[in-house]
């Protein structure tokens, strides 16, 4: 299992990740995605540790600890079967019409509308 760790800065790299979590057992795994346009750290990544004694001990030991300027957010990774995988990119998608970019703001739903509140 894969422990998911948010918030991490844009400068992390996978050395810094596994020095960390060294501290609570032994990494065996770090996977920092990338941007694919900028190729820039995405500001989360994923540790595998080899036990799953040591994923919990680092997940309550290091779960909203401050780190290189930012408070961690570390718990147990989802599969990504279970994340819903309902997005839908460059299929269509969206509603029809209405609210786009400037044009009156059409309550009908669909389109991008600056004024929408969410």
């Amino acid at each position: 299992m894969s422990i998911y760790v948010g918030n991490l800065p844009y400068s992390v790299t996978q050395e810094d990740l596994s020095k960390v979590f060294s501290e609570y057992g032994t990494v065996k795994q770090v996977q920092l995605p990338v941007d694919r346009e900028t190729g820039r750290a995405r500001g989360f990544g994923f540790v595998e540790m080899d036990t799953e004694a040591s994923e919990t001990a680092a997940i309550e030991g290091l779960d909203g600890a401050e780190w290189m300027g930012r408070a961690m957010k570390v718990n147990k990774a989802r599969p990504k079967e279970d994340r819903g995988n309902n997005r839908s990119y460059g299929s269509g998608g969206g509603g029809g019409g209405g609210g786009s970019w400037g044009g009156r703001n059409s309550s009908g739903g669909g389109g991008y509308s600056s004024r929408r509140s969410y």
